[in-house]
């Protein structure tokens, strides 16, 4: 078995796979805490179908699909925050709006393109077909997620826990707020080439809810949800590896699993204590 899973890591596609799945597992675990706190668990979601417009239309025009899904996921992001702090429109209105939206026009240029495009691809992911170029660009925006979450760790929890008080307290709270909305972006962007559209979201969802089951401060939840994040993509990765089965969906249902597993550990939890 050893053998085995060495010779896996023998191929470059694999050596890929595990790098920019493991970026984009920790990138979505700890922008997805704040999402879930905050239920806003859904716009990853939104920013997935947008990309996944952007993605058609760069293909349409022949260009990098990131080169222009990366620009416009960044303004989406920033559009749903302003529609719901200036136009009293709920968030989940707004990200419906755009998602649904988004989804129209790419299926739409998709369709008129005929069947070259890669729709599969574009919906479900494809992370054993990355290139060095996106492994690359993946890498640096991973570490500027990270970074950028580590370095503004404190108004993060502050805008997740009393987005309120902080507004009334800091003069520059609608640029934190901007800063965590484009940080969510990016992490679409990346983990799109990983999960694909429809499935990114459980990405930024499943590790948490799994986490909070069991653990409930706030540091101890970011830090389990990493863990468990990068444990199902990987584990998702050799399954993919040994018995062909597609890479997005069974880390998906592998974090299903979890999430059940640890939904019984924390009632047996409560029982105990």
């Amino acid at each position: 078995m050893i053998f085995n899973i060495f010779e896996m890591f023998s191929y470059k596609f694999m050596v890929y796979a595990f790098v920019v799945g493991g970026a984009i597992s920790i990138c979505a675990a700890l922008l997805g805490v704040s999402m879930v706190l905050k239920k806003n668990s859904m716009i990853g979601d939104g920013l997935s179908h947008v990309g996944f417009g952007a993605a058609a239309i760069a293909s349409a025009l022949n260009w990098a699909p990131l080169a222009l899904a990366m620009p416009l996921v960044i303004v989406a992001a920033v559009l749903i925050l302003k529609l719901t702090e200036k136009n009293k429109i709920h968030g989940d209105a707004a990200i419906g709006i755009l998602a649904a939206s988004s989804l129209a026009i790419g299926y739409t240029v998709i369709h008129t393109q005929g069947t070259n495009v890669d729709i599969e691809g574009y919906l479900y992911g494809s992370i054993l077909g990355i290139t060095k170029e996106e492994l690359i660009l993946s890498v640096v925006l991973s570490i500027i997620v990270i970074g950028t979450f580590i370095v503004l760790y404190n108004k993060i929890f502050a805008l997740t826990f009393d987005e309120t008080f902080f507004k009334s307290t800091s003069k520059h709270s609608e640029f934190y707020s901007i800063i965590i909305s484009i940080l969510c972006a990016l992490t679409v962007v990346i983990g799109m080439k990983v999960m694909g559209a429809l499935l990114i979201s459980s990405l930024i969802i499943f590790p948490t809810v799994s986490a909070r089951q069991i653990f409930k401060t706030y540091k101890s939840v970011i830090i389990s949800s990493v863990i468990i994040s990068i444990l199902c993509c990987f584990l998702g990765l050799i399954l993919n590896y040994y018995i062909d089965t597609p890479a997005g969906s069974i880390i998906v249902i592998i974090n299903l699993v979890v999430l059940i597993l640890c939904i019984l550990i924390g009632k047996i939890r409560k029982r105990i204590i």
